[in-house]
């Protein structure tokens, strides 16, 4: 049956739809949200999946190019592999609605919003996020929701909820807030180094409209809502988690009692093979079972200690972080390298600077159509001691390059103070916990060494979290074990001015506000912990010089009429300059132009003739010339692609002249200056006057 929802979101109209379409899915709904239209759907499988430990949910953001009328530009001409955004706006809502499903539910779950309309006030995630929490809360699908989110900026310093396209382009944060009716359960974070008390008034804004938002789809799911089916639990059986227990509890408190992943992994080994030993007799063929409650039973010991010893499973007091190392210049060829350790975490950061016309093309949604700074991050199988073939970087390789992107473009300097495309890939060696935090430190490390005049260093630092009923306690850089039997990774990373990004993953229901604000104030004392007695301890500011290897990038601007002279027919005259000079040169369609080479000498060549063809030459400037035509009272060269002059025979040399040809000749390259342009417009040179400004520059060198 069709039904229609209506409610009003930060001030603008949000209308649901349901029973019109797709009404084979478990779940279905169409969210406007002003003129941005979302349709979102949640289905089930009837029978769980057979040989799986986990919860096996997919979700799925699909952009639609229709939605603001674009015609894709690929040669196929339909959307084909995500987008980059596409994927993060999927993670946005796969990590609050995740926690929310039983933990032992292993029928296959899919969840798809497909972005159908576009109005660029009105977020398209946001929208998505409440179509999926309302098509999974109408569908029998067990859910502990519903959840819903909004965004939030930060504007003429005044925290706007659902800011309007105008008003974020000029906001100086961007969050993406998600939760339920009362409490926080996702954050992601961009800002300009906003402090943290502004970023913790903006999620406690965001979560008021979130909260009124979970009390309108609850009302949906009272009146259309289907019952929630049953399905097979798959809790290890108390009997065996118990045997496991009896004979293995001190075992596995000695095997995590370490500091060393690899001889923690290996104790482990050695309490799996003795277990299975010891109940081969009670419980046959049930490895993969006690596999089940052995994991549970360390997730115990972690957990009791920290709740009840404070204790961590390297010695370490809550708030105390892992030895710490930086160092700069390790690859030669490359423009800037860094590596940072964190304990066994270590991640090599790479930088490497282009022209501004190899910066990344984009093709989505919004209005965003190119990316200047890039940051890919790498997670190869060894860094975790495991055996894999590597299959190019999956959803979570992207949105830890994504978040170590966030965090470092408030300090990338504009086209115009630094005129390169700026790339920085980060390469996982070792991992045992937070290794996007340690991509930021090693990418401020190479950006550093590569001499971009960033405008800060950026550190990063997560903070972890153990509940138990109201009682919790957090604790800063948390390793793998913690993270995997934690119930919170809260990455935070910004100068020692604010916070430039965050991102929170949790395994519960969610966050309270005395949650949130202690890991906010963690991690500002670690990061600059982190930058005071490692990072700038290295490397205290960007070196005041470019590798030898990177190009070197001049720039200058042009009348916009002129482009095409220097373009040329059939690009002619560039592919010339080019070709003469060795200088690669990219044309703005304002009139900047850029010169990029390893050659300086080579570079201002360049410019000098690109000046003199758009007009822009001075009485004085110096060109390498050819001579074209010889005549009785002088030689005519060209100074510029299809530009000519003359050098009269009295200004060919220091010395009396009595025939042309006993200086120069056709075809020779010689030096000139522009001494006069006469009033019939024609330019006059002198070889004289080159050879005597020449001489007196490298007299005064010497």
């Amino acid at each position: 049956m069709f039904k229609t929802f209506e409610t009003e979101f930060c001030g603008r109209p949000l209308v649901v739809e349901t029973g019109k379409m797709a009404q084979l899915a478990g779940g279905s709904c169409l969210v406007r949200y002003g003129e941005t239209v979302v349709h979102a759907t949640a289905t089930a499988s009837a029978k769980p999946r057979e040989g799986v430990d986990f919860f096996p949910l997919a979700v799925d953001y699909e952009e639609k190019l229709y939605a603001v009328g674009k015609i894709p530009g690929s040669f196929l001409k339909r959307e084909g592999r995500p987008t980059e955004k596409a994927i993060l706006a999927s993670r946005c809502i796969d990590r609050p609605i995740r926690p929310l499903f039983p933990k032992d539910l292993r029928n296959d779950v899919a969840v798809v919003t497909t972005v159908m309309s576009v109005e660029p006030d009105n977020d398209p995630v946001v929208t998505a996020m409440i179509g999926a929490s309302i098509a999974i809360s109408i569908s029998s699908v067990p859910f502990a929701g519903p959840i819903a989110g909004a965004t939030v900026g930060l504007v003429d310093g005044k925290v706007v909820v659902n800011p309007t396209k105008a008003e974020r382009d000029k906001s100086e944060m961007f969050l993406t807030i998600a939760g339920t009716k009362e409490k926080v359960n996702m954050i992601e974070a961009g800002a300009n180094c906003v402090p943290e008390d502004l970023v913790f008034e903006g999620i406690m804004a965001a979560h008021k409209e979130i909260s009124k938002m979970c009390e309108f789809i609850e009302g949906i799911q009272k009146e259309i809502g289907k019952p929630k089916f049953d399905y097979e639990h798959m809790e290890v059986p108390e009997d065996i988690y118990e045997a496991v227990k009896d004979v293995a509890i001190d075992k596995v408190r000695a095997a995590l009692d370490t500091d060393d992943k690899n001889v923690r992994e290996e104790n482990l080994k050695e309490v799996y093979a003795f277990v299975y030993e010891a109940l081969a007799d009670r419980f046959p063929e049930m490895e993969s079972v006690i596999d089940e409650a052995l994991y549970k039973l360390q997730k115990y010991v972690v957990r009791r200690w920290i709740l009840d010893d404070g204790k961590r499973v390297d010695g370490r007091g809550l708030n105390d972080i892992r030895p710490l190392a930086s160092e700069v210049g390790l690859l030669p060829r490359t423009h800037g390298s860094g590596m940072f350790t964190r304990g066994q975490t270590q991640v090599l950061t790479t930088c490497t600077l282009g022209m501004v016309s190899e910066e990344q093309l984009l093709d989505g949604i919004d209005d965003e159509e190119t990316k200047r700074y890039m940051h890919h991050y790498n997670f190869p199988s060894y860094s975790v001691g495991e055996t894999r073939a590597s299959r190019g970087p999956g959803r979570r390789e992207i949105g830890h390059g994504a978040l170590a992107e966030k965090a470092l473009v408030p300090v990338i300097p504009s086209t115009e103070e630094f005129p390169y495309t700026l790339r920085l890939v980060s390469e996982v060696l070792s991992s045992n916990g937070s290794t996007s935090q340690g991509s930021i430190c090693g990418s401020t490390l190479a950006l550093m060494d590569a001499g971009v005049p960033i405008k800060a260093p950026v550190a990063g630092i997560s903070c972890g979290l153990v509940t138990e009923g109201d009682r919790y306690i957090t604790m800063v850089d948390i390793q793998g074990l913690e993270d995997f039997f934690g119930d919170m990774d809260f990455k935070v990373a910004g100068t020692k001015d604010g916070i430039t990004a965050i991102q929170v993953d949790i395994k519960i229901d969610g966050l309270t506000p005395e949650i949130i604000r202690e890991a906010l104030e963690k991690t500002k004392e670690a990061r600059y912990k982190i930058l005071d007695e490692c990072m700038l301890p290295c490397i205290s500011e960007p070196r005041h010089q470019l590798s030898k290897y990177a190009p070197k990038i001049i720039s200058t601007t042009i009348d916009p009429e002129k482009i095409r002279e220097v373009i040329g027919s059939g690009g002619k005259v560039i592919q010339k300059i080019v070709a003469e000079t060795g200088v690669k040169i990219d044309i703005e369609e304002d009139g900047t132009v850029f010169f990029a080479t390893t050659d300086g000498e080579a570079a201002q060549k360049a410019l000098r003739i690109v000046r003199g063809i758009a007009g822009d030459i001075e009485i004085g400037d110096i060109f390498s010339a050819t001579v074209t035509k010889i005549m009785e009272f002088g030689a005519f060269v060209e100074y510029l692609p299809g530009k000519e002059g003359l050098v009269h025979i009295s200004k060919l040399d220091t010395k009396r002249v009595e025939k042309v040809t006993d200086i120069v000749n056709v075809g020779d390259q010689i030096n000139v200056m522009l001494v006069e342009v006469d009033r019939m417009g024609r330019y006059n040179f002198s070889r004289k006057d080159a050879i005597l400004a020449m001489e007196a520059d490298a007299a005064e060198e010497e």
